[in-house]
């Protein structure tokens, strides 16, 4: 067992251990763009970050009067991305160390994601995360997307883990109500920094307002042993 005890950590993939963003931006921009749509931007893309592709097409459709059906779009962009994914993902250091020191202490670990669960296996097996997160809960395999806490709580029950001993990683505030309304305690790490007063962070039990460039393997680590509640 762990050093940490019961812990489990649950890791959202996007933004959080990788930086795919630009990725899902520029998949998102030619997904657009075919449908006649050519002045998608990042600032844009922005209000996107943490919710679902599915989600996302669902919005657009009714934002730019789509014609073309849902799952249609979906496979398009779905199609672009692992394209552009598989070419290049930039996984974050400290986040690979953290990844790596909390393998080697056996620490159960997940990935539970709003990606589809081909993106996510393309993005770790090219990162060579996959040998330490084996564990995967995308999307596409729970009733509800973030910031429902369906695709936690199913992550949780295959490490068969009692979600109050869970411990989640997340980018984006749709995350953070959703570890929240899992009964988790949340490491928030904002992607966007404008959004780091967002309500959402505000229940996350360590908040690095200043996102990757704040966050250490060691401060992550040291504030998940036993009786740590405080935040940042």
């Amino acid at each position: 067992m762990s050093t940490l005890g019961s812990t489990s950590v649950i890791f959202d993939l996007d933004g959080t251990l990788v930086d795919s963003e630009p990725n899902y931006y520029e998949a998102g921009r030619q997904t657009l763009a075919e449908q006649g749509i050519t002045d998608f931007t990042w600032a844009d893309h922005e209000q996107y970050v943490g919710i679902s592709t599915q989600e996302t097409l669902a919005r657009w459709k009714e934002r730019y009067d789509l014609d073309a059906p849902l799952d249609v779009l979906l496979a398009d962009k779905n199609r672009r991305y692992l394209e552009l994914a598989r070419a290049s993902t930039r996984v974050y250091p400290e986040m690979r160390k953290f990844v790596e020191l909390l393998a080697g202490d056996g620490m159960p670990m997940a990935v539970a994601s709003g990606s589809s669960r081909a993106a996510i296996e393309a993005i770790l097996e090219g990162t060579g995360l996959s040998a330490y997160l084996r564990t995967i809960v995308s999307a596409e395999e729970v009733t509800r997307g973030k910031p429902a806490p369906d695709v936690f709580l199913e992550a949780a029950r295959r490490l068969g883990a009692d979600p109050a001993d869970c411990v989640v990683l997340e980018d984006a505030a749709p995350g953070a109500a959703a570890a929240y309304a899992a009964g988790m305690r949340c490491i928030a790490v904002p992607y966007v920094a404008g959004q780091a007063d967002d309500p959402a962070f505000a229940t996350a039990g360590l908040l690095l307002r200043g996102g990757q460039a704040e966050f250490t393997a060691r401060t992550a680590y040291d504030w998940l042993r036993p009786g740590a509640t405080r935040s940042a």
